[in-house]
């Protein structure tokens, strides 16, 4: 069990109308997936045609953002707003999908673009998962 998970757990409010072990996975996918967009778009700074990386940086930095921001907001239990959970979880999800897309082009060339879109889909998947379990 992760500390996420516990805390979760370990929280005063009723969780039963979430499941926990997604709830987890998405706040753990969001902040993982966030340091490897930072990290990505700092690499993709050091390479020789940063400018041929402008878009990727852009994205990475975005998605980085996005997915704290999220990360954060999952993590809060108390008075949680589900319309503006729902919204930032498709925007975490549709801003991972593109950070992923764009690090695939570059995948070849750049290693830590392959590590970025991996955190990307993952914590992509782990978005739409929780969608599919919140009213």
């Amino acid at each position: 069990m992760t500390h996420i998970q516990s805390m979760l757990e370990a929280h005063p409010k009723d969780l039963s109308d979430i499941d926990v072990g997604k709830l987890a996975e998405c706040i753990s996918a969001c902040f993982e997936c966030a340091q490897a967009c930072t990290g990505c778009a700092d690499a993709c700074l050091g390479e020789d045609m940063v400018a041929d990386l402008a878009t990727c940086i852009r994205t990475d930095l975005d998605c980085a953002d996005i997915c704290i921001a999220t990360g954060k907001v999952l993590s809060r239990r108390t008075g949680d707003n589900a319309d503006v959970t729902r919204a930032l979880l498709q925007a975490c999800r549709d801003a991972c999908k593109a950070c992923a897309e764009e690090c695939e082009q570059h995948a070849d060339m750049h290693d830590h673009c392959r590590v970025c879109a991996e955190a990307c889909r993952r914590c992509e998947r782990a978005c739409d998962a929780l969608l599919t379990t919140t009213k």
